[in-house]
C-alpha cells in the first residue's frame, strides 16, 4: 500500500528530474557552442572566407553534404540559436535554389518544432520569465486567431524566428499545427535568403538581400492570413 501510495509521488519526481537532465544538456550544448567559439564559424564573412573549401567537400560528397546539413541545420534551430539566416545563404551557396530551399525548409520546420518543444516541456518558467511581459499582445493574438496569427508571424520577415518558436510553446498549440504553418509561412522568406545564397561573395550585410521594397512586400503578404481571417469572421457574424 505504503509503495502504491508512493507511486504518483516518484513518477511526477521522475518526471521533473528527467525534464532537469534533459534542460541541462540543452543548457550544456548551447554553453558548448559558444565555449567552442562556433558562433564565429557562422557569420557572413566566416562563410564567405570558406566558401570555395565548403564547396569542394560538397562537389566530393554529393550525399553526405546535404545530410550534414540538414542534420547541422536542425540541431541549431532546435537549440535555438540565431542562425537561420547564414545557414540558409550557405545553402543556397553550397546547393543551389532548389536544393537548397528543400533542405533547409524541412529542416528549419523540425528545428524550430524541437525549440517549441522545449519551450514548452522543458523550459517553460525560464521563457516565461524572460518573455512575460511581453507576451500578453501574443497570446491574446493566438487565442484570438490562432493559426492564422502564426502564419502571419511566420510571413512577416521582422519577426524573430527564434522568439516566435519560445513563445508559441507557452500555447496550447498542437505539435503537428505549428509543424505545418511554419514550414508554409517561412517559405517566402527562406527562397529569399536561398537564393541570395547564388552570390555570396556580393553580400555585404542584410540590406544587399532585404531591400525596404522586399520588406514591404513581404509584410503585405503576412497581413493577408490576418485579413482573411477578418474576412472570415465578418462573413460568419452576418
Amino acid at each position: 500500500m505504503a509503495g502504491g501510495a508512493l507511486g504518483p509521488a516518484g513518477r511526477q519526481t521522475g518526471c521533473v528530474l528527467n525534464r532537469l537532465l534533459l534542460a541541462a544538456v540543452l543548457a550544456a550544448a548551447i554553453g558548448g557552442f559558444f565555449a567552442l567559439g562556433l558562433q564565429h564559424e557562422f557569420t557572413l564573412a566566416a562563410l564567405q572566407a570558406n566558401r570555395l573549401a565548403l564547396a569542394v567537400f560538397c562537389d566530393a560528397n554529393p550525399i553526405l553534404a546535404p545530410v550534414a546539413f540538414f542534420t547541422a541545420y536542425i540541431a541549431m534551430a532546435g537549440l535555438t540559436l540565431p542562425l537561420n539566416v547564414p545557414l540558409a545563404l550557405a545553402a543556397g551557396a553550397l546547393f543551389g535554389v532548389a536544393e537548397g530551399l528543400l533542405v533547409v525548409s524541412f529542416a528549419s520546420a523540425i528545428g524550430a518544432t524541437i525549440s517549441m518543444l522545449s519551450s514548452r516541456f522543458l523550459l517553460r518558467d525560464v521563457v516565461h520569465a524572460r518573455f512575460g511581459g511581453r507576451l500578453a499582445e501574443v497570446e491574446a493574438g493566438f487565442a484570438r486567431d490562432g493559426l492564422f496569427y502564426l502564419l502571419a508571424l511566420r510571413l512577416a520577415p521582422v519577426a524573430p524566428y527564434t522568439v516566435v518558436n519560445l513563445v508559441v510553446g507557452l500555447t496550447t498549440m498542437s505539435v503537428w499545427r505549428f509543424y505545418v504553418v511554419t514550414q508554409i509561412g517561412t517559405l517566402p522568406t527562406l527562397l529569399v535568403f536561398v537564393d541570395a545564397g547564388r552570390r555570396l561573395d556580393e553580400v555585404q550585410n542584410l540590406a544587399d538581400i532585404l531591400s525596404a521594397g522586399l520588406i514591404a512586400a513581404l509584410l503585405a503578404l503576412a497581413a493577408l492570413p490576418l485579413l482573411a481571417r477578418m474576412a472570415f469572421t465578418g462573413l460568419r457574424h452576418r
